[in-house]
């Protein structure tokens, strides 16, 4: 077994890179790609497909909040402690479309003791903001990539 890296951007890329491997939901069912991933920092991209569409023929907001999760998801585990969601909260303020591409950046806000407080922005292709949501971590036993 390799030794875990010391630069901390570099942990939260393998971090990344091995929890996107077994991530049947964001990788397989949704198809996003994660084009960053740093200390307290995600941005994960999709593009909403026929399969997201509701009966408005928009794209559903599950879809949505599952794109601003997973990039939670990433960005409070980049530490290497495994970190779930303890609550949160999401603002639909704009409607996607088929073929529009979102793009939702994570950035923490605090972290202290076993929580942090994380907050997303879903944008579109044209820097419009979709959605805001704000999630509370809870660090709980064990790491993501074994020490």
């Amino acid at each position: 077994m390799s030794a875990l890296p010391q630069d901390p951007h570099e942990l939260a890329r393998r971090v990344a890179e091995s929890m996107f491997a077994v991530d049947t939901a964001t990788k397989d069912t949704m198809q996003m790609e994660i084009l960053v991933a740093e200390p307290g920092r995600a941005v994960l991209r999709m593009e909403v497909r026929p399969m997201h569409l509701n009966g408005h023929q928009i794209c559903h907001g599950g879809f949505i909040f599952t794109l601003a999760d997973s990039t939670f998801a990433f960005a409070c585990n980049s530490y290497n402690h495994v970190t779930v969601a303890a609550g949160c909260s999401i603002e639909f303020l704009k409607s996607a479309r088929l073929g529009d591409v979102l793009t939702c950046e994570g950035v923490e806000q605090t972290r202290a003791g076993r929580h942090g407080i994380y907050d997303m922005r879903v944008t579109n292709q044209q820097g419009e903001t979709i959605a805001l949501f704000r999630g509370k971590s809870a660090q709980i036993q064990g790491t993501v990539i074994p020490e």
